[in-house]
């Protein structure tokens, strides 16, 4: 009988994300928004171990508490691995283990990281060798941030946030990541965001149908400035979560009293991300934070995208 540990694993890292401007368009007739989003990687990862086996399972460790996680094909890393086989026509199966750090219903694409590293492991241990534009539509299938995990580095986001063009970047921006325990739904900050244009139509301009990135963001990546970046950043989603989660505006306070160059919250929430001028700043950052009882951790990005990592 051929034991577990003699069989082939590969391991794949892919890491979260941060959304350094989002813009979310109108509300549509099928209850959708498109978005204009810049992405960076940051090195905040999850790491997905695959193992052959006949059929399909996921397991979890890392400091990360996963006990809300499902575990069965409703997991976007199990839809990840039957997708590439049905399009590979494989017939086995795979054990994964994912190692999270990511943290959950946070804002930063932990989930999609799952998926994105799932299929570049799949793709690597059943040796489907599907190209990479492949794999990205694979990829676009399985949610709008699933892209940009394989991909990585810095890139703009049009549509639902899956159509991705690269960004012209340069520089390494140091970042201070305060981590909550409780997640948010995105769909519910979506909702809130809608009521919160509703209740200020008569103060807010109308939202775009098509939004775009705004031209000082991409000026400032370009620039590789953090002090330029940080006067740019901007998340549409960042009112309703404070609306929905009070004390994220309250760590935004404290962050940058404490030396940040600005807060926002990340994606949907409620990860709050601090960009700082350099790892000096980032390192006091982190000590006050954590000396006010927060989970604060700190990344740089733009990092790379999902790859094979030897062990």
């Amino acid at each position: 009988m051929t034991s577990p540990d003699s069989l082939p694993m590969v391991h794949v890292r892919a890491p979260g994300k941060i959304n350094v401007f989002l813009r979310v368009g109108a509300v549509m007739d099928d209850g959708y928004h498109d978005v204009a989003t810049a992405y960076q990687a940051v090195s905040l990862y999850e790491d997905v171990r695959a193992w052959p086996a006949d059929d399909f399972s996921v397991s979890f460790t890392g400091p990360i508490d996963t006990s809300s996680l499902a575990t069965d094909g409703s997991n976007l890393a199990i839809k990840a691995a039957r997708m590439l086989a049905r399009k590979a026509d494989y017939r086995g199966g795979v054990r994964l283990e994912i190692e999270k750090r990511v943290p959950i219903a946070g804002g930063m694409g932990g989930g999609s990281a799952d998926a994105a590293a799932t299929l570049v492991a799949c793709d690597a241990l059943w040796g489907t060798e599907l190209s990479r534009e492949e794999l990205l539509t694979l990829a676009a299938r399985l949610g709008a941030d699933v892209p940009f995990a394989l991909t990585g580095g810095t890139a703009l986001g049009t549509v639902r946030g899956d159509h991705l063009s690269p960004a012209l970047a340069k520089g390494q921006y140091h970042w201070v990541l305060v981590l909550r325990e409780e997640g948010m739904s995105t769909p519910q900050v979506y909702e809130e965001l809608d009521r919160h244009r509703e209740r200020h139509a008569l103060d807010i301009s109308p939202a775009e149908e098509r939004p775009t990135v705004d031209a000082n963001v991409l000026q400032a990546l370009r620039a590789g400035d953090p002090e330029m970046l940080a006067e740019s950043l901007s998340n549409d989603l960042q009112a309703p979560a404070i609306h929905l989660s009070p004390s994220i505006g309250e760590v935004i306070e404290l962050g940058e009293m404490n030396g940040a160059l600005a807060g926002f919250v990340s994606g949907s929430g409620p990860t709050v991300a601090f960009l700082t001028a350099d790892l000096d700043s980032a390192l006091d950052l982190q000590i006050a934070l954590s000396a006010a009882r927060l989970t604060a951790v700190r990344a740089i990005g733009p990092v790379h995208g999902a790859r094979v990592i030897t062990d």
